[in-house]
């Protein structure tokens, strides 16, 4: 699963990029702890370049990439600081929707469809992503090209992997900048991006880059820097390689009957059919296949039923914020609605220490697996919502500091 970071200033800011992810990361270790605690001194920086030298030379780099490489390369203070800021994990979801598709995104995002029609249309016609989901990918990441980054990726990945941020995740990275390089895919001045070495229009991490980059324009390189076809024609190739199904929509908002039995959860679209389950935008729910229901702020707020392709864009990015803001955006682009449940603005939340609480509380009942890291998942939604049935509550999946008091209570 792919996880990402923020960087401050657009935690902050939330803009021009909502996002600045470690873009399309997708790793094996995912759930790694973090063990970064400070930025490496000098010393200890320069250890780790030493260090590195026998992998990268086991990788085909030669001495001579590496050393044009980490030429006068110092660890980047400004880095770990912004290790610690997610925004998809801790703000609320509906504020960090609003900032998606707030301002001029969606504007914008239709000035570069028409900019681009050409390419969208035969990137869509030959991958079978729609390109509302591409562009709602490219805003996201860089708010269609106006902030692709400008630290250098070799300090940026070589700092992040010297505090073995995210295990090893960082340092195979590194290898595989390296290996860039050393191919000719590019040179080593090309190599500009996020601070968590993401690159490019979409954020393509170094290894997404030697998987998926494609050379659309057929100048001989692929260029995700400055070729706006380039990036759009990687991008979907991507999804289409993390199984995007054609014709499949990424999710829909839905209404449901007073009544409903929230125990029904993944299903057939004719199951959620016959259960009265509708589009809130009054459309038909897809003649075939089969979606799941998702409460991104309880049962009280909208409720969306997703497909697989919404798990598709998490290996983008393992937040459903994200997801959703790149499904709901692509929407918005395309002139679909926007969401019209209420969301609970007012309602109380629970902080991190709460939620690491009401993790290792789950945990303590064998409902929930993972690490007590505060951050609201696909892994404590699913804890949750297997309690919720266990007590006869609303099973929604969603935490509220209600629930946590009612674990605190249980022996």
């Amino acid at each position: 699963m792919r996880l990402s970071v923020i960087a401050a200033s657009v935690l902050i800011s939330l803009a021009p990029a909502l996002a600045q992810t470690t873009g399309s990361i997708n790793a094996s270790g995912a759930h790694a702890r973090s063990n970064a605690q400070a930025t490496p001194a000098s010393a200890s920086f320069d250890v780790f370049v030493q260090r590195l030298w026998p992998q990268a030379q086991a990788r085909g780099i030669s001495r001579a990439t590496f050393d044009l490489a980490f030429r006068g390369v110092t660890p980047d203070a400004s880095i770990v600081a912004l290790t610690k800021k997610q925004s998809e994990f801790s703000a609320p979801i509906w504020n960090y929707l609003e900032n998606a598709v707030g301002g001029s995104r969606i504007q914008r995002g239709r000035e570069a469809a028409a900019e681009n029609a050409s390419v969208l249309a035969q990137v869509e016609a030959r991958y079978g992503v729609p390109k509302e989901v591409v562009l709602g990918v490219w805003g996201m990441e860089t708010n269609y090209g106006s902030f692709k980054g400008s630290k250098d990726v070799i300090r940026s990945l070589a700092t992040l992997a010297s505090i073995r941020y995210r295990g090893d995740f960082f340092r195979d990275e590194l290898l595989t900048a390296l290996e860039l390089i050393e191919k000719g895919h590019v040179e080593r001045s090309e190599l500009k991006g996020s601070w968590a070495g993401a690159m490019g229009h979409t954020q393509f991490m170094p290894s997404s880059y030697m998987k998926y980059a494609v050379d659309w324009t057929g100048d001989g390189h692929a260029d995700i820097w400055t070729s706006s076809s380039d990036a759009i024609a990687s991008t979907a190739n991507y999804l289409k390689g993390y199984g995007w199904v054609p014709g499949l929509p990424w999710g829909m908002e839905v209404t449901l009957p007073q009544g409903f039995d929230h125990r029904l959860d993944k299903a057939s679209f004719s199951s959620f059919s016959s259960a009265g389950v509708r589009r809130a935008d009054g459309g038909r729910l897809p003649s075939s296949g089969e979606g799941r229901l998702f409460y991104p702020a309880g049962h009280t707020g909208p409720v969306m039923l997703l497909t697989a392709n919404f798990d598709v864009i998490k290996k983008y990015n393992s937040s459903d914020a994200y997801a959703m803001a790149v499904g709901h955006l692509g929407d918005r682009i395309a002139g679909r609605a926007a969401i019209q449940g209420n969301w609970p603005t007012k309602a109380p939340r629970l902080d991190m220490a709460a939620t690491r609480d009401l993790q290792n509380r789950l945990k303590a009942l064998g409902l929930y697996n993972h690490d007590a890291d505060g951050r609201i998942g696909t892994g404590t939604r699913e804890a949750v919502r297997r309690y919720q049935i266990s007590a006869g509550e609303i099973a929604d999946g969603y935490p509220t500091p209600a629930l946590l008091t009612k674990l605190r209570g249980k022996r």
